[in-house]
């Protein structure tokens, strides 16, 4: 079965990035400021369904993949590991708050769950989340790999779903909190890049290797 370790590794390293400011974060609070709370709802079902669908490709296709090609899985945790450095830099470098959306136009409920999908589905987060940071709390000695797989999946994504709703409820009351108070966003800023250095190291060193579903 799954260990506490490896569920609160999991829960870390989710809370750390759904708090960094990144394509699902910017498309929702663009989406509460410009259309309301419900448009901001609506979308959110779309990222949700997006990382169920990373969720069930992760553990029922990559995962042979990786293991019939183990020279691609470590291609691929590299390239995750050098993303999530990339990540630490532009959070401690940044100077835009997710907060500041840009207008955008008023679209259907249909359109808006769709740009939500596709906006998870083409985030590089997700991506590496699944594919490079989430096997590296799975233990093959634990028992079975894709119940695991699953397992840890499902607490990214309760982690990740809880923040964003948070976020689509409360986007116009933090937006005006941080206006007046710019110094939080500094102090976020450097919290979340240390936490996606040390997270960009572990990946990086890591000595595992992908283990069959």
């Amino acid at each position: 079965m799954v260990s506490y370790s490896a569920v609160l590794g999991v829960f870390a390293v989710a809370l750390a990035l759904v708090l960094t400011p990144g394509p699902n974060m910017i498309y929702l609070v663009s989406r509460c400021i410009s259309q309301g709370r419900r448009a901001g709802l609506v979308s959110l079902g779309g990222v949700a369904i997006g990382f169920l669908i990373y969720l069930t490709a992760t553990n029922l296709g990559l995962a042979a993949v990786f293991t019939a090609v183990p020279a691609l899985y470590t291609a691929v945790k590299l390239a995750g590991a050098a993303y999530l450095a990339w990540l630490a830099v532009q959070a401690v470098r940044g100077t835009v708050s997710a907060f500041e959306p840009t207008e955008l136009q008023q679209d259907s409920n249909r359109r808006l769950f769709t740009m939500g999908l596709a906006t998870n589905l083409l985030n590089p987060k997700i991506a590496i989340m699944y594919i490079s940071v989430i096997p590296q709390f799975v233990d093959p000695a634990a028992g079975h790999i894709l119940l695991q797989g699953f397992t840890l999946g499902g607490v990214q994504i309760a982690v990740a779903v809880a923040v964003n709703l948070a976020i689509v409820v409360l986007a116009g009351s933090i937006a005006q909190f941080l206006a007046v108070r710019p110094t939080w966003l500094r102090v976020q800023r450097y919290v979340m890049g240390t936490v996606l250095g040390l997270l960009a190291v572990r990946v990086a060193t890591d000595g595992g290797k992908p283990v069959p579903a």
